[in-house]
This record gives structure tokens, sequence and C-alpha cells, in this order.
């Protein structure tokens, strides 16, 4: 909790009093200091949690440059200062207990390119794969290739001298940085970039902070030069931040970029760069190698580098393993051939590009010759090998192996694998006998791992699998970590390839030997009283201390708090890494439409897990369970309720604090559209979390009007569907429209239909599911019948989405059948009241198990509906949960289906699916595109994102300017492009009033489409 005004520390008031003087003086960001903020940005993707004072976040470099003078200032020279990019990193480089400077939400626009001389000058808050998708119309790319790429920021890329994939070939960040602009903390904006040695001279004479960081530099760079070259070591991943080995470049000129680059923001405050571009290569291949051991697939490392590969990856059995279990995995299955999980031990991804197809297939025709002639000792547990041929199935294979960070931390139990010693860099020829001792280390202390990597460049990443919620495996972090610090130098490597340092800056002493006192006299001359992210990389002296593993707080700690059973509950929010896919840049996918629209990263399934972590451990402080609150609320009298919320309501109204508060802002955000659910590696279900947090919340606090008509939907709809023409016609007026918007805060609420549906079955012959109905069908027509399970969209507000599924089907040859009405529950689950949702859930699943236990299929037409039953009701009701596909699952299967395609016009269509659909059941949509194309048609699903409607959440008044604008993202793009006119199609019922809404368009369900291309006659 947020202490009281009475109870601000000095060191809280003083930062209080910093942002204070910053509003006054013009800052033109953003300066928030409030605790959800604070604690969303108080973990990245280590183990650590430290939580900032304030954060902010700038609009322009004129606000960084008060910053900065602002912390020059007698009165706060005592402040500190820490820039923040992505949040991606694995060592605690951007956590602080000072003041956050997050230039990503702002500062994130590519202000020049220049595809002739092939650079580009970007702000430090653009995303790499932002930079690269606006670079790929001129044929160039930035190339270090990050797993992390859709949301690490080049500021953050640039501060911790980032690699990834590919860096034999293409080098680190440094390699391709031209100048850079830093704000220095004397408020000086400075361009650096490699000058001569009279520019340097005449630098060297200025008697200023920038005089005084050249003559410094300069002094180690001519007086430390033999030492220098012995303490380097002469690995492709060499030293990052402050390397004073590149201080001349090869053609002899002074940069100072090569102290910047890797610096992790302890030197001063990165506002943009000029970034060298290589052209993209035209043609790629991959040629994945199997293995029946991971040791031989390190060793076969050199063997292999003999082809000059652009890249070689490792992955071992374990990451595949995870990677067979997620939906990904669909999309690269043919090129593992399925092997037992006990044969199959590791595989190596060896990559090759060129300029000319011809140039490639003579490449990798020769690396199989290789391979193939081998002799036994050249070629240790090989099992074979497998060929992906074209970008687009090289870029499948690279992305499954980029989720592969994200996976691990996904494995069953408490004991997850974590960050902390995953970046170990040796000589390649050195990787399998240091990979060997390191297993047996992990082994020796029986810890499971994973381990994937850069063979090619010495790195592989080894995460141990440790509960950091129980103190005794706690302690394997100091024990380990110096296991392995002995292990790289013995190796003669280095304990951080590729992640900087961050936490783990206590070994910079030990690493850098006699060179650290330079590094500190680097440091001094940028920051003297050691104000930028302090006890990172080094000290401006002796007094001041680098940061230790296993003194600064970690998440495991504060999460230890929380009772097992409440954290069990909440597994959805606890098992958050920090890993941040939630923040993907890419606005046509679909992960998280909240965040995109709003650049807020309390309204990120990031955002609400920690959120969410927070406000359960401090119930917990407070000997509040959660898990027993819930029971407790599922049994109360909603009446008797009543007094104690309007109390709290009103003191709340009056401004008591209380942390539910924030929480709730940030859950009120969320579209509730499952992306997170589908997409996060490690099954962040924030929709599923909401609906927990906001039972709870509403037991103390009053429920806004809207939430009730929204639940009460599917109740509600079939007795005012009695009188259609009352409820339309209190709904057309623009007046009665704008009363409705003030009382019950909804907007645009969609009118019924109005068709009598017994009328239309009775047209169409389609009988209801009944006991009679069914028991009539003979053998022979129970093979060909399906039931549909109706839902209240189709049923109520698009009548004829429903009758043509069911004319449909018939001429298909098959018996539809229509199961009764039955209420899903969706809307009450998705709005918290999970006492109804129960007893509506428990009902339908008796009903439709009965209709199931005939043996006939039951689909749905409704992704979000339908999808319900494999998500909600399978957690609520286990095994007993219905089994409901979606219409296109069900067809596609139906070897019958192409017998009919004579009967149809061919046609070419574009596919907009709906968002729960994509995330949670992606095979669905290629479903679709094997239904038309048994049926004489194309059909080509469009990359979109969430459409902004998202079932209630476009109808509530205050959130339709988001819900506009994540249309406008996305889907108006697509819907406006000329050449989909007519073609285009949409699966859900959302999506399709969120078109007809904003752009006034109507576009019809696949199966309308397809009963559109039917010849009649």
């Amino acid at each position: 909790m947020i202490p009281s005004i009475g109870e601000i520390s000095p060191v809280q008031q003083l930062y209080l009093e910093f942002i204070d003087a910053a509003r006054t003086e013009g800052f033109a960001g953003d300066l928030q200091p409030d605790y959800a903020n604070r604690t969303v940005l108080a973990t990245d993707n280590s183990i650590y949690q430290v939580l900032p004072q304030v954060v902010v976040y700038p609009q322009h470099m004129g606000d960084l440059v008060l910053l900065a003078k602002l912390s020059q200032r007698p009165n706060f020279r005592s402040l500190v200062l820490s820039p923040r990019g992505g949040g991606t990193g694995t060592n605690g480089q951007s956590l602080s207990d000072g003041l956050l400077v997050d230039t990503s939400r702002h500062m994130n626009v590519i202000l020049e390119i220049n595809a002739k001389e092939r650079w580009v000058r970007v702000q430090c808050g653009v995303v790499k794969d932002q930079l690269n998708a606006a670079l790929r119309p001129y044929g160039l790319f930035f190339a270090p290739d990050l797993s992390t790429s859709n949301r690490a920021t080049i500021g953050g890329m640039i501060s911790t001298d980032a690699s990834g994939q590919g860096s034999c070939r293409y080098g680190k960040t440094r390699d391709h940085v031209l100048a850079l602009t830093t704000v220095l903390l004397d408020g000086t904006v400075w361009d650096s970039e490699p000058i001569d040695e009279q520019r340097l001279s005449t630098l060297c004479q200025r008697q200023d902070r920038v005089g005084e960081i050249h003559r410094v530099a300069a002094a180690i760079a001519r007086d430390k030069r033999e030492l220098i070259e012995q303490q380097f070591p002469k690995l492709n991943r060499c030293l990052t931040g402050y390397d004073l080995a590149h201080l001349h470049t090869a053609e002899g000129h002074f940069d100072l970029n090569s102290i910047l680059c890797g610096s992790e923001g302890s030197l001063g405050l990165i506002v943009e760069a000029k970034l060298n571009l290589l052209p993209i290569p035209c043609y790629a291949g991959l040629v994945n190698i199997r293995y029946s051991d991971f040791n031989a697939a390190l060793e076969d490392a050199s063997f292999l580098m003999q082809a000059a590969p652009t890249s070689i990856e490792t992955i071992d059995s374990t990451v595949l393993d995870l990677a067979r279990k997620n939906s990904l995995w669909h999309s690269v299955a043919e090129f593992f051939p399925t092997l037992p999980r006990e044969a199959l031990q590791g595989v190596n991804l060896v990559e090759f590009t060129a300029d000319t197809e011809s140039v490639l297939t003579a490449t990798i025709a020769r690396f199989q010759a290789l391979l193939d002639n081998a002799s036994e000792d050249q070629a240790p547990g090989r099992l074979g090998y497998s060929l992906a041929l074209g970008n687009e199935s090289v870029r499948k294979i690279w992305h499954m192996r980029k989720q592969a960070v994200g996976l691990l931390g996904n494995v069953q139990g408490e004991a997850r694998p974590i960050p902390f010693v995953e970046d170990a860099a040796v000589p390649p020829e050195n990787l399998a006998a240091f990979v060997r001792d390191f297993r047996a280390l992990l082994d020796r202390h029986k810890l499971t791992y994973g381990m994937f990597g850069h063979v090619d460049a010495g790195v592989l990443h080894v995460r141990p699998a440790i509960d950091m919620k129980d103190p005794s495996q706690e302690k394997l972090i100091r024990q380990i970590t110096e296991e392995v610090v002995a292990l790289t130098q013995e190796y003669n490597g280095l304990l951080w390839g590729e992640h900087g340092k961050g936490v783990r800056s206590e070994y910079a002493p030990q690493f850098f030997g006699e060179l650290y006192p330079e590094l500190q006299k680097i440091k001094a001359a940028f920051d003297p009283y050691n104000q930028l992210n302090p006890g990172k990389i080094a000290t401006p002296n002796n007094t001041s201390r680098l940061l230790r593993i296993d003194e600064v707080a970690t998440r495991g700690q504060q999460d230890r708090k929380i009772s097992v059973q409440v954290w069990q509950a909440y597994g959805e929010a606890m098992h958050c890494n920090g890993n941040g896919l939630c923040f993907n840049w890419n606005p046509h996918d679909a992960m998280c439409p909240s965040w995109k629209i709003t650049r807020e990263r309390i309204h990120s399934p990031k955002g609400r897990a920690a959120l969410m972590r927070e406000w359960l451990k401090q119930l917990s402080e407070r000997d509040l369970n959660a898990v027993r609150a819930s029971e407790q609320v599922q049994r109360q009298s909603f009446w008797r309720s009543l007094p104690a919320r309007v109390k709290h309501s009103w003191q709340k109204r009056r401004g008591a604090y209380d942390f539910s508060h924030e929480v709730n802002a940030a859950m009120q955000g969320c579209l509730a559209c499952k992306a997170c659910a589908g997409q996060c590696p490690v099954g962040v279900n924030v929709p599923e979390l909401r609906s927990h947090f906001f039972e709870l919340y509403y037991s103390r606090y009053l429920r806004p009007l809207k939430d009730y008509l929204i639940g009460s939907l599917e109740t509600v709809v079939p007795t005012l569907n009695r009188a259609p023409w009352f409820y339309n016609a209190l709904l057309k007026p623009r007046w009665l429209q704008f009363l409705w918007a003030r009382m019950s805060g909804l907007v645009d609420l969609p009118l019924l239909t109005g068709i009598k549906l017994d009328k239309q079955l009775q047209t169409l012959g389609v009988n209801y599911a009944t006991a009679q109905t069914l028991q009539r069908l003979t053998a022979e027509e129970k093979k060909r019948a399906v039931i549909v399970v109706q839902d209240v969209f189709v049923r109520y507000f698009e009548t004829p989405v429903l009758l043509d599924s069911l004319e449909l089907l018939q001429r298909l040859g098959f018996i539809p059948l229509l199961a009764p009405f039955h209420a899903n529950g969706k809307p009450l689950h998705v709005q918290g009241f999970l006492r109804y949702f129960a007893r509506i859930a428990d009902n339908n699943a008796r009903m439709l198990n009965t209709l199931a236990g005939t043996g006939i299929a039951l689909v749905g037409l409704e992704p979000s509906i339908t999808l319900t039953y494999r998500s909600e009701y399978k957690k609520l009701l286990g095994e007993q949960a219905p089994q409901v596909q979606l219409l296109q699952e069900w067809l596609a299967k139906q070897p019958s289906l192409s017998e009919q395609k004579h009967q149809l016009a061919s046609g070419d269509f574009f596919l907009l699916s709906h968002c729960v659909e994509n995330s949670n059941a992606p095979l669905a949509v290629q479903d679709w595109v094997q239904v038309f194309s048994a049926l004489g048609q194309q059909l080509h699903p469009l990359a979109t994102a969430c459409c902004g409607m998202a079932g209630g959440y476009g109808h509530e008044r205050a959130n339709l300017p988001l819900s506009q604008g994540i249309y406008a993202q996305s889907w108006q793009q697509a819907v406006q492009q000329p050449e989909y006119q007519g073609k285009l199609l949409a699966t859900g019922y959302s999506c399709r009033s969120q078109v007809k809404r904003l752009d006034d368009r109507v576009l019809p369900h696949p199966v309308q489409m397809l009963l559109a291309q039917w010849r009649d006659g």
C-alpha cells in the first residue's frame, strides 16, 4: 500500500520534490509516482524485483535534458536515474529503487532512412521489429537478431550491446552503431561518432564534461593498450560495456561509442542512434540436424562451421518438448520428423542465406554432401536431417526458436527454469567440454534445466529450474553462480556473453582485473555523483559499492508471502516470468490490444499479472485469503452485503485510498480477448484473473449498472425477443440512445433481428435436437448428423448466420440438428459473476453432454462462445466440460466435403478471423482454408489483431475512443483495402458488428459466402 502523506519517507519526499520541480520547469512527458506503475516496472525478465520511487515517460529530448540538469542541483545529487527500454533484460539492468526513465512510450519515431547510403536514424524507443518493418520496402534490415525483437527497443539493444542469432556473420549491436546522441548528466547533448586524432586532441582540451570524458578515455587507450590486449578475451561475444578493446576502430579512429554501447544506462541517457543497415538476404534455407545426444550436437558445431553458415543454433530435448506442446508447433512440425523423446536429444539449426536462389541451392547441396560423406568419427550421434527452404519456412522455425526463451518458463511445478548464469560464453572449440562440466555441476545440485543457444558463437543459454519462493533453493543462486564463474574462467570465457552484467556486476573486478580501476575512471568522468543506474558495471570510486547477486530483492521473496492455496489458485498471474512477449510491437498481432492502444504497461498482461501478485500479497499481509474470501462471496446475500458496499463506495468517492482501485483500473481496460491466454509462453490468462478480481472487488464496492446489463444478456434477451419491435423501438431514436448511454454507460447496442426461428426451421426442415428426434435417427443418418449449438449472438442478433449455416450443412449432405438454446455464461464470467456462471455452466453442460452422449458431434458458430467450452468450462468442470467444436474444425474432418465441389462457383476470398480464434485455436483458422479448398475456393487468412469490439468492451461508452483506435490500428486497413472489397469474410460476431459500426460495411460469415457461391438450379 502507498503510505499516507504523513508517512512519506525522506527518500520519497526527495523524488516527489524532483518531479514537482520537473513539472514546474516544463517537463512535457508523463510523471507517474502511482503505486501501480511503480509495481509493474519493478520487474523485468530477471529473478529480481526492485520498486522504483517514480516512473517518468519523456516526450522528447528536451525532457531528458531537463531531468539531467535538475539531477545535478546540490539538493538532488543523491537522486538515482535509471533508463529503461523494453524491460526484457535477464539480469536486472533496468531495475532501480530510484527514478525510472522509460523512453518507449513517446520517443519511438524513425527519424530518417537513407537507403542509398544504407543507414537509419532513430529515437531510442523504436522497437527492433518496428524498425525492420519500415526498412523492408527498401530491401534493408538492422542485423542483430534477438529472440525478443518484437519488443526490444534500440536504446535497450545499444545499452546491452545485444547480439543474438547470426552474430558470427553480423556481429553485435556495437558493430552497427555509426553515431549516438546522448544526454550527459550535466545536460550536454553530445553526438558521438568515430573521430580522427586531430578532432580527439581538440576535444581533450575542452574544460567541461565532454573534455573530461575524452581525456580519460584517450589516456586509457594510450597507456593501457598492452594490458587491454592481454585482458580482453578474443571472443565473438567479447566484453560488453566500457569496451576498452574497441576504443580505436580498425581504421584507427577513436570511437567513444565502444564505451557507451553496453554501458547499461550507467554513463548517459541515449536519445538517438544512427545505425548501419545491410541488404536483406533474398533467399534462406535451414538444415535441421537431429542428434541422439546433446553433447554430440555441441561437438558437431566445429565440423559444421566448415560450411561457413550464417548461423548455427542449438536446442535441447527439453525445449523441443515444450515447443511440441505449444500451439506454434503445427507451423513447423513438418520439418521435425517424429522421433521418441528418448531418441531425440538435440537439434542443430544450420542457416544459409544468399542473394540468388542458385547460390543458395549450391551451398546447401555442398553442405548436404559434407553431411552425407562424413565418417562415423565426424558424425557422432547424428540421426539425420531435414530441409526447410524458402524465407517463409525459415521464418517459422526461427519464430519457434525465439519462443524457446518464454517456453522454458512453462514447465510444470513450482521450480521454473530461470536466467542468472545463462549466457556464459567460451571459445566455440571449448563449448562442448564447458557444457559437459556445466551439466555435471547442475546434476550435482539435482537440478533440471533447459538449453538453447548460439553454438557458432560459443554461447549456450542454460536455465536451471529453481523455486525462488523456497529460501533454501534461493541460496543456490550464489553457490551456482560462483561455480559457473570459476568454470568460465577455466575455459577462457566470460560469465556474460550476451545479456549484460546488471546485478552480476559484482564479478566485474574479477573479470576486468587490473583494468577495473580504469572503468571506475570512465564512470567518474561521466557520472561523478554515481547517479546513473548505480551499482552496475563500475563505481566512480572505491567508497561506492557494486550490487551483489544475493543482496538485491527477488520476486521469490515477495511471492513467498502469498499462501500456497492462493498461489495455486491464481497461477495465471504467479508464473509470469517477465519475458514481455505481451509488449509485442506488431499492430497486426492479436497480443494485447489494450497495451498497443494505450502504451501503458499497466494495461498489459505482464502489468496486470504483476498487479494481481502485489494485490494478493497485500491481502496475505493482512491475513486475508483470496480463495476463502471468494468462497464466502459466493455464499453471501446480495442484499445483506449492500449496506457495507454502499459505505465503502462512499469512502472511495471521498478519496479513501485502496490499492485495489489501481488494480481495478488496469482490469477495466482489459478487452477479455484472451490473446494472452493463447500466446503467452507461460499461459498468463488475464481474463481469468480479471473475473476473480472483479468477484472480490465488487463484494466490497458497488458495481456499475453496465456490468449487470452485460452479465444478464443471455437470460434477458430471450424475454425481450418476445416483443422485438418494442425493444428495437427503444434503441433506434437518437435521443433514446443518448439517454441509454447516460444511464447505463453502454452505446450502440445491437438490435434484435425479430426473425421467428421456429417458422424458418420448419421451412428448412431442421429439427431441434430433442430426445425424440435423436431416437428417430437411423444409424446411417447419425453418421451424417451434426448438432449446432446456439449462442445468444447468432440466435437473436444475427439469426441469418444461424439459418445460413443450417442450410449450408444440408446442401453439403449433412443432417443438421439445432440444440435448444441455453445460456453459455460467457458474459457472466467476463464480468466476474462467477457464482452465477457456475450455475449456468453446470446446467448447460448437462444438456450438451446428454446430446453428445448420442455420439453426434456438437459444433458452435461464434468463436468466443464456443471456445469457452474448452477453457472456462474446462477449468470449472474438468472432464465434465462438453466437447464442442468450431464448425470449421468439424467440417475439415469430413471426407465427403469435396464431393460437393462441383456445386459451387469458384471464388477467391480473404478471411478476418476472431482474435480469440487466432490466439487460442490457430489451427481452426487453417481449417477454414481447408474447407474452402475442398469446395473449390481460395481463402487467404489476413494477419490482423483485435477489432476493438471484444464483446461488451466496445459497447461501453468509456471505452469508445479506445475501441475505435484499436480498430484503426489493424482492421480498418484491411476493410478499406480496395483489392479486398466484396471478398472479405469475418468469423466473429463482434468483429462484424464493429465493421458495420465504424465503416458501415457488412462482412459475411464464411458459411454465408459458401452458400452464396452455390450454383442454384
